[in-house]
């Protein structure tokens, strides 16, 4: 039995009652014991009760046991801790004991504890049910983890829930996260009954695979099929349309917002901001911000990413500034975004000083993106040397992107001052740096041999390009995309691009202002 100390609990007693049996007099005080602890308001009181069950023997019954457990793990109070010290305790608890508690690990960002109480609840012979599957795969998806997962999944066609509605539905969820499509569309498509959260976990999991246009399709077929979409659709939809920076369709998706009178809350209010700064109308995003009456971390951090994103870094600062004044602390997305305004505004000594006090003053361990930004900074100002050491020194291995950022900044100096000295240093460095994390992308050469020609070093590029030739390198074609009407068309350098484009009838256009530019010019 779990060792219990009660000494600061309120004062708490039985109402008094007559004589009578011990089987009714059990029953009674078990009723009460119930009726109390849902009345239950504090820690203290929740303590004594727990005190008085096993002192009245009630300790032996699991549905007491299993209130108990319930109020331990759900806030205010949240002892996961203790309660899972208590549920290791018992041997023949209902599964829903054991559910709500793998819940409330998932919940609370410990997938890991949530499957160790499943492999327990296994290792003791609990049958696991309907509602414990969906809970436990949604662990494995916030840890991507498919193997994992598809263990689970076994044991799920082993108790004949295969077919089960909120199982698939996480199914879906699951392998979205880990980026196996196919199995997420296959289980859609095995679906004798589908929800609109079934609807909704396939668009997400399209969206997670960069799938943007079969999102948009399933939600059509979501809407041929008679379902309404709720605002967890319109979410997804958002982010749609803030990857393919699509904001006539963003402004159709927010028509449907306000048509169907959906509550604007943090969830869906962020949503609408990200996806108005993302696609440039800052003034719109400002003002949804600004009508929001309750935001959250992610609903400032995308105000003031937005903002830092198209040069307004001084607005994004004093955000910021607002921001700290406020009860909201900030987390790794607002330091990208105020990271990013000193980079913007040449910022260098505060953005040392907000990358030193991301960890130091709030606890939020810099990621390799943080360092990019810090390296964009530094590289912006003409510290190319600084950025170099700066990468040299990084406690994590610095990707590809961090490396190419300062190789591009090399090119730029060139460009601006024509201080070729350290630029070239740093390049030759980087050059060697990039080749040997990606020897066969060819992008990385192309920007070194650009650089070399553009300040007249003509016999450098040349040898650069040979070392494509020879190792069957070739250049990666440029790609350009046009928003008409709501439709994204894109074109690559060298081909036709998209087939369903008149490209004789804008060849034709683009001539005709090519020449109307030339009259303009000598008139």
């Amino acid at each position: 039995m779990v060792s219990f100390h009660t000494t600061t609990a309120n004062p708490f007693y039985w109402p008094k009652r007559p004589y009578c049996n011990i089987t009714s007099n059990f029953l009674s005080i078990k009723h009460r014991c119930l009726l109390v602890l849902k009345r239950c308001s504090s820690m203290k009181q929740l303590s004594r009760i727990h005190a008085l069950t096993q002192t009245s023997g009630l300790h032996r019954d699991e549905h007491v046991v299993s209130q108990l457990l319930r109020f331990y793990a759900l806030p205010p109070f949240g002892n996961l801790s203790y309660a899972l010290s208590l549920l290791n305790h018992f041997d023949h608890l209902v599964p829903s004991s054991w559910n709500n508690l793998i819940k409330d690990f998932a919940k609370n960002s410990l997938p890991r504890e949530a499957i160790m109480v499943f492999l327990d609840m296994r290792t003791k012979g609990i049958r696991p049910n309907n509602l414990t599957f969906p809970f436990v795969l949604k662990a494995c998806a916030m840890l991507v983890a498919f193997k994992e997962g598809e263990n689970v999944f076994a044991d799920v066609v082993k108790h004949g829930l295969d077919s089960n509605v909120y199982v698939q539905n996480t199914l879906i969820h699951l392998y979205g996260s880990c980026k196996k499509i196919f199995y997420a569309c296959r289980v859609f498509d095995q679906m004798s009954c589908r929800t609109v959260v079934s609807w909704n976990a396939i668009m997400s999991a399209c969206v997670e695979n960069s799938l943007f246009n079969y999102s948009i399709e399933h939600f059509v077929n979501m809407r041929n099929s008679g379902f309404e979409p709720d605002e967890t659709t319109m979410v997804i939809l958002l982010s749609v349309c803030t990857e393919l920076t699509n904001l006539s369709l963003g402004k159709c998706v927010h028509s449907q917002v306000i048509l169907k009178g959906l509550v604007l809350n943090c969830h869906l209010g962020t949503a609408l901001v990200n996806m108005y700064s993302k696609c440039g109308w800052l003034d719109y995003a400002s003002f949804i911000f600004d009508k929001m009456l309750n935001r959250n971390v992610w609903t400032w951090s995308a105000m003031i990413l937005g903002l830092a994103q198209h040069g307004l870094a001084e607005k994004s600062l004093q955000l910021f500034s607002k921001m700290k004044s406020s009860s909201v602390q900030p987390n790794y997305i607002t330091f990208v975004g105020v990271l990013s305004a000193c980079s913007h505004a040449g910022l260098v000594d505060d953005g040392y000083r907000y990358f030193h006090d991301m960890e130091h003053k709030y606890g939020i361990k810099p990621m390799m993106i943080h360092y990019g930004t810090m390296v964009d900074i530094l590289s912006r100002s003409g510290r190319l040397k600084e950025a170099y050491n700066f990468i040299v020194n990084m406690p994590i291995d610095p990707d590809p992107i961090i490396w190419r950022t300062l190789l591009s900044a090399c090119s730029s100096i060139h460009n601006v001052n024509g201080d070729t000295d350290d630029a070239d240093d740093v390049a030759f460095e980087i050059q060697k740096k990039l080749l040997e994390l990606e020897p066969k992308r060819s992008g990385n050469l192309v920007m070194v041999a650009n650089m070399y020609a553009e300040v007249g070093l003509f016999s450098k590029a040349e040898n650069v390009r040979k070392k494509m030739k020879d190792a069957g390198l070739m250049k990666t074609g440029g790609e350009s995309c046009v928003e008409v009407g709501g439709l994204i068309y894109k074109f690559y350098s060298g081909s036709g691009g998209d087939s369903k484009v008149d490209f004789e009838g804008i060849h034709q256009l683009l001539d005709r202002l090519d020449l109307h530019m030339k009259m303009l010019s000598f008139s």
